[in-house]
C-alpha cells in the first residue's frame, strides 16, 4: 500500500531541524519555524505579529489568549540562546500593527533589547508594520546577506536566493490514514517561504493557488513539530479533500 499516488519519499525528521537543499546558501529549517543560515550565523523569523491581542482589543474583537507576545518572544529568545547568531532578521509583520510596536510593555522591550545586544538585528518592513519600530536594530525594506535576499513578500520574478514570509503557510499531510496539520516552510530551488513564528496566528493552506506562481513543481513543504518533517508540496492533502 502506498501513502500517495504517485508514491513519494518522506525525508527523515531530525529534532534539531532539517537541512534545506538550497543552492544559494546552506540553510536549516528549525522546528520552531525559524530559519538558520549556519555559515552566515544568521537567524531569520517571519510574522511574529507581536501585539495581536492588543490590536484585536482596540477593534472590539474577541481576544486570543493574552500572553501571545510573551510566548512569541520566549520562543525567539530560546532560538537566540541555542544558536548565538551574529545577526537576526525579522521578515516583516513583526508587529500586528504600528500601534502594537508603540504599545509594547517594558518586559517585552527589555527582552528584545537583551536578544539584540551584541548582534546585528534587522526589522524588515511588512504590510502590517511599515513604520520602523523604536527598538534596537535597524529597519529596512529588504536585507542582503551572502547569496540571500530577505524580504517580507515573495516577488514572483525574484532572483534565486529569496527568503520571505507573509503567507503563513500551513500544510496537511495524510500518513497511514492519519492527517497531520501543521505550520510549514515552503521551498524550491529558488526561494524559501517561512511559516508565521508568532503565537495564535492563522495561515494559508500550502496547496492554495496563491503559491503556484511562486513555487516550482518540485517544491517541498517542511512541517513543524517536535521534529521537522518534509514532503513534496504535490503530496499534501488539498483543502477541498479534507
Amino acid at each position: 500500500m502506498t501513502l500517495f499516488s504517485p508514491p513519494v519519499e518522506i525525508a527523515a525528521p531530525r529534532p534539531e531541524g532539517l537541512a534545506i537543499d538550497f543552492p544559494s546558501e546552506p540553510l536549516v529549517a528549525r522546528p520552531s519555524g525559524a530559519l538558520w543560515a549556519p555559515r552566515l550565523r544568521l537567524l531569520a523569523a517571519a510574522d511574529l505579529h507581536l501585539g495581536k491581542a492588543g490590536r484585536l482589543a482596540r477593534r472590539g474583537a474577541a481576544l486570543p489568549p493574552p500572553y501571545e507576545t510573551a510566548e512569541t518572544l520566549a520562543r525567539l529568545a530560546a532560538e537566540v540562546a541555542a544558536l548565538d547568531p551574529a545577526a537576526v532578521v525579522c521578515l516583516g509583520d513583526s508587529f500586528d500593527d504600528d500601534a502594537a510596536a508603540a504599545a509594547l510593555d517594558a518586559p517585552a522591550r527589555a527582552r528584545i533589547a537583551a536578544m539584540a545586544d551584541g548582534r546585528d538585528w534587522v526589522w524588515i518592513a511588512g504590510n502590517h508594520d511599515p513604520v520602523a519600530p523604536d527598538l534596537p536594530g535597524v529597519a529596512a525594506a529588504q536585507h542582503d546577506a551572502g547569496g540571500l535576499r530577505f524580504r517580507h513578500i515573495a516577488a514572483p520574478q525574484a532572483a534565486p536566493g529569496e527568503i520571505s514570509g507573509h503567507y503563513h503557510p500551513k500544510a496537511t499531510l495524510t500518513l497511514r490514514g492519519r492527517r497531520i496539520a501543521r505550520r510549514c516552510f515552503l521551498h524550491d530551488r529558488r526561494r524559501v517561504i517561512l511559516p508565521a513564528f508568532g503565537a495564535y496566528v492563522g495561515g494559508l493552506d500550502a496547496t492554495d493557488a496563491a503559491f503556484d506562481p511562486l513555487l516550482g513543481a518540485n517544491a517541498w513543504a517542511l512541517l513543524l513539530g517536535p521534529r521537522v518533517t518534509a514532503a513534496p508540496r504535490a503530496a499534501l492533502t488539498p483543502q477541498a479533500a479534507r
